[in-house]
């Protein structure tokens, strides 16, 4: 059986991958739409404004992830064990019907969402992809009321990974404001703005090992941790020390360089002071 590697190579730009967006894509606002909505590119947005208005035709660009996305459904349920349904399939929203979602498939066991990405290997890192579609996920889990999704991504290295997300109800009603303002844009021709609010960070389930011997910086702040630990708790011990030995009736007390001063709420806080001959020099 070829590898993912051999497998991504044999992918052909067939006609049927290079223009499969709908004729009447312009009559909503679809997930890839999101991520320009919500992204930071002026240019991207007028340009997408106008295509919904009918003065511009949609680009029609080769893209690998279109070229790619039924070799990552294969993928993804071959190493998962999951099926994929609902491949494909356009969804519109049951209240804004400007709004759908034109799914890669959805997982049948959970219901989540399915995103099948392709992304260059300098360009990847699972944090980055999650920030770069989470737009288009929160989006496309919004219109099919869905809990979760899962990002499907591979790369020209060869590299399959599945990310996993959740629905984030606060981002979600940003997207559909943003959206529904741009919306009215496109009724009334008045230029958008960018909305200017980036996606929330992801929360990427940490499973990897990874060894930084060849890191520079791992190994100068390593050595700076190592000859500081004793430091740190000897300095930490003294801290309760001190605190421990102020009398419960004190509001202040000073003595060796040291003062601690008590709160109202009852918390003691620690000063260095300065010394005797140092302050009158500064006089």
């Amino acid at each position: 059986m070829p590898t993912l590697d051999e497998r991504t190579s044999l992918v052909t730009l067939t006609d049927s991958t290079r223009s499969r967006k709908p004729t009447k894509h312009r009559y909503f606002i679809g997930g890839s739409d999101a991520r320009i909505i919500m992204g930071g590119e002026e240019a991207a947005l007028i340009r997408l404004w106008r295509e919904k208005r009918g003065e511009l035709e949609p680009e029609d660009l080769v893209q690998l992830g279109m070229a790619t996305e039924d070799l990552n459904r294969r993928w993804y349920e071959s190493n998962s064990g999951q099926v994929l349904t609902d491949i494909q399939r356009q969804i519109r929203h049951p209240v804004l019907p400007w709004m759908a979602a034109t799914l890669d498939g959805r997982v049948e066991a959970t219901g989540a969402v399915f995103e099948a990405k392709f992304m260059l290997p300098w360009a990847f890192s699972e944090r980055a992809a999650a920030e770069k579609y989470m737009p288009q996920l929160q989006h496309n889990m919004w219109v099919v009321a869905a809990r979760s999704a899962v990002l499907s991504v591979i790369t020209g290295g060869g590299i399959w990974v599945e990310i996993a997300t959740h629905a984030d109800p606060l981002y979600q009603h940003l997207i559909v404001t943003a959206e529904r303002k741009f919306w009215r844009c496109v009724e009334s021709g008045e230029l958008p703005r960018l909305f200017g609010v980036g996606p929330p960070k992801p929360r990427i389930e940490a499973v990897r090992v990874v060894d930084m011997s060849a890191s520079n910086s791992w190994a100068e702040f390593a050595g700076v941790f190592r000859s500081t630990r004793q430091a740190f708790l000897d300095h930490e011990r003294s801290k309760a020390e001190l605190k421990a030995l102020m009398p419960e009736d004190a509001k202040e007390a000073t003595g060796h360089g040291i003062r601690a001063k008590r709160s109202k709420s009852g918390a003691i806080g620690l000063d260095l002071l300065e010394s005797e001959d140092k302050r009158a020099a500064l006089q």
